[in-house]
């Protein structure tokens, strides 16, 4: 007889048909995950573009959710980089422990 085994402490496995209504789909992924030695300035103007591309979004609302479950440490997702993410991510568990 086999045995199930289930693994604790993992997230649930996220829906992924968000993703077929995204803005960003069929984008250069480079526009959301920029490349190895990307300089400051040139990162910047980048993530304001895919910021800006993100702000017309149907689904950015599952996107940055998702981003923060798991979390995502790379990338815009949702509208938010990386800093932005982890500053997003710390409001909510604190809102959450003071509940």
């Amino acid at each position: 007889m086999s045995e199930v085994r289930r693994q604790v402490g993992l997230p649930p496995r996220p829906g992924w048909g968000w993703q077929d209504l995204a803005a960003c789909r069929g984008k250069d992924v480079v526009l959301f995950f920029g490349p190895d030695g990307e300089r400051q300035p040139e990162r910047e103007i980048r993530e304001r573009q895919a910021k800006a591309l993100c702000v017309t979004c149907p689904v950015r609302g599952d996107c940055l959710a998702y981003a923060i479950s798991r979390p995502e440490k790379y990338g815009t997702w949702g509208g938010l980089n990386e800093e932005e993410r982890a500053s997003e991510r710390r409001r909510r568990m604190r809102r959450a422990n003071a509940a």
